[in-house]
């Protein structure tokens, strides 16, 4: 059975312990879930008709600066990004649905995690503790998160399919168990226009 964790901060002296307490929460339901980890957090908000970006890239030696240097030519601004493991978090001089059709179109070598205006989606296969580790997680500060561990039943393991899952703009999904209607729901929702990125 996976774990789910959650935290709402109503004070600030909370919000600047946030990657603490999230980390602290993660471990703890490390054996409901030795298989991956990740995290969802509400933090530093984009400036307004700008959006927020959290892509992934396997390598984490990704030479992040082509990116950069495009996100710049195609909205103005400078948009230097902020780099936890092989996660980078932009923010575009765009709202999010056009900075990510950018990103989609001139690195499809790139996985969108998180869009919007204030989320930020990690997440990585492996023990929760080298999770946190990994992807510095107690230094982060917010308004709240939500965190999953992962212990895969049905299947593979990977990055894409650990949890948070991105479901829409500041949005996102964890959840327990499996569906066994899946193949007829993603027909369903296939017809309604709905992309699948998993």
């Amino acid at each position: 059975m996976c774990g789910i964790v959650g935290l709402y901060c109503k004070t600030p002296a909370v919000e600047e312990r946030l990657g603490v307490h999230l980390a602290d929460m993660l471990t703890q339901m490390s054996d409901r879930g030795p298989d991956s980890a990740g995290v969802a957090v509400y933090r530093d908000p984009a400036a307004p008709v700008s959006s927020k970006l959290v892509l992934y890239h396997a390598d984490p030696a990704y030479p992040w600066g082509a990116v950069r240097d495009g996100l710049a030519s195609a909205f103005g601004g400078d948009p230097e990004p902020e780099l936890r493991s092989n996660h980078a978090v932009f923010h575009a001089a765009a709202d999010a649905a056009t900075a990510t059709a950018w990103v989609r179109s001139q690195h499809p070598e790139l996985r969108v995690m998180s869009a919007g205006e204030a989320i930020e989606i990690y997440k990585e296969i492996g023990h929760p503790e080298r999770f946190v580790d990994q992807y510095e997680l107690r230094t982060l500060t917010g308004s709240h998160g939500l965190g999953h561990t992962r212990m895969a039943t049905e299947s593979r393991v990977t990055t894409a399919g650990s949890h948070p899952f991105s479901t829409g703009l500041d949005l996102c999904l964890v959840h327990n168990g499996s569906l066994s209607n899946h193949a007829s729901l993603r027909r369903t929702l296939r017809r309604r226009g709905i992309e699948f990125q998993t």
